[in-house]
């Protein structure tokens, strides 16, 4: 880590008083958990932490962002990203694979997710356009943010690739006049999906598919992907392209929506095997693997990784509200793993460890496109170069 200006102590010295003024602290409580910190710091520290064997005392986040940015300044990394490489990472994402991964962490039940994500269920980052926004205002803005690079007007028939619980799919219905196939592999979130769009009357409009992005079929005028990147596999990325390419019409556009890194690396062990197994975060070279091969333009890239910060640290206040309701659920264990998986999320945003890209799209003979970027915020309706 080199030198975070962290105050570190070990189980043999006593809880003593915590001090502000002197540094965040990080306290073993058990020979175990030092010794799994030091031989796998990705996959030890959260699993003693999550056991209750490491006590972090001041703000969660705070304390988790000064480690990052320390860590990755650290000449050990580097050392890291050449020989830790091998380190096993065994679940893949074929779509029996693929499956399983999903059901691990979204079929954990709806009524969890509930307790802490927007009343529209938007588990992706949202976009704080104003700082006085709320979460769920933030998320409408996202929403509303992914219609305007997609170029929708009423009319135009959308495919979407992971779909959540179906904000999405739902909002460019309702507010955007177009028809949507919404694709999912996700059982709970499907079924959910299906009851918001009866209830908001737009099941003639909105179908979703529980089914892999794999299989999906037909032209459309528009193809988004909000927050799937991350389970498809850096190996797939050239699949997904020719998906793609056989799925935009000719003058349609696409978007794209992934967690990111700045530089290709090992996968966070414990990311990959306690919380989002077979996941994968690229950087921005390894996303245009599924541009280049399929003929498609990049029209447009967008980071909104301070966003994400902001979205992580509103899901983990709203969760700390309902941590009795959680552990009645579950556990402690839980409960301790997934305050640190909210809070070391937001840190890693917020000391730029983590990305979050938009990238916009067209098939590359298109030349029925917007003048400016000016629509993209909002700022009046497009004018377009002649096709």
């Amino acid at each position: 880590m080199g030198r975070p200006p962290i105050e570190f102590s070990l189980w043999d010295r006593g809880d003593g008083a915590f001090s502000p003024a002197v540094a965040p602290r990080i306290t073993f409580l058990t020979r175990r958990a030092l010794w799994q910190t030091c031989l796998r710091p990705d996959l030890g520290f959260p699993d003693a932490y999550a056991a209750g064997e490491i006590r972090v005392d001041g703000d969660l986040i705070d304390v988790l962002t000064t480690a990052f940015r320390a860590t990755d300044q650290s000449p050990w990394q580097e050392l890291r990203r050449r020989y830790f490489q091998w380190l096993p990472l065994p679940q893949g994402n074929s779509p029996i694979e693929s499956r399983r991964n999903i059901s691990a962490h979204y079929d954990l039940g709806n009524a969890f997710y509930q307790l802490w994500l927007d009343p529209e269920m938007v588990y992706t980052c949202a976009y704080y356009a104003d700082a006085t926004l709320d979460l769920a205002r933030a998320q409408t803005a996202k929403l509303e943010h992914v219609c305007r690079k997609a170029g929708l007007e009423p009319g135009m028939r959308v495919v979407e690739a992971g779909c959540g619980w179906g904000a999405l799919a739902l909002h460019m219905a309702q507010h955007h006049g177009v028809k949507v196939r919404a694709f999912n592999i996700s059982r709970e979130q499907v079924e959910y999906a299906r009851r918001r769009a009866r209830e908001l009357g737009l099941n003639r409009t909105v179908e979703f598919i529980e089914d892999d992005y794999r299989n999906i079929d037909g032209r459309y005028d528009a193809f988004v992907s909000v927050g799937m990147l991350e389970h498809v596999g850096p190996d797939n990325y050239r699949a997904l392209g020719r998906i793609v390419r056989r799925s935009l019409s000719p003058h349609g556009r696409g978007l794209i929506h992934s967690v990111a890194r700045n530089l290709p690396g090992p996968m966070n062990g414990w990311i990959h095997q306690r919380v989002f197994p077979g996941s994968y975060t690229p950087s921005l070279r390894e996303m245009m693997e599924v541009f280049e091969g399929a003929g498609m333009s990049v029209l447009d890239v967008e980071n909104l990784r301070l966003h994400y910060a902001r979205t992580l640290a509103d899901w983990l206040r709203n969760f700390e509200r309902h941590v009795p309701e959680v552990t009645r659920m579950y556990d402690e264990y839980f409960v301790r793993a997934w305050r640190l998986y909210l809070g070391g999320c937001s840190a890693a945003f917020a000391a730029g460890i983590l990305q979050l890209f938009q990238v916009v799209f067209t098939p590359a003979r298109n030349n029925h496109l917007p003048r400016t970027r000016g629509a993209l915020y909002g700022n009046g309706t497009p004018e377009f170069w002649e096709p």
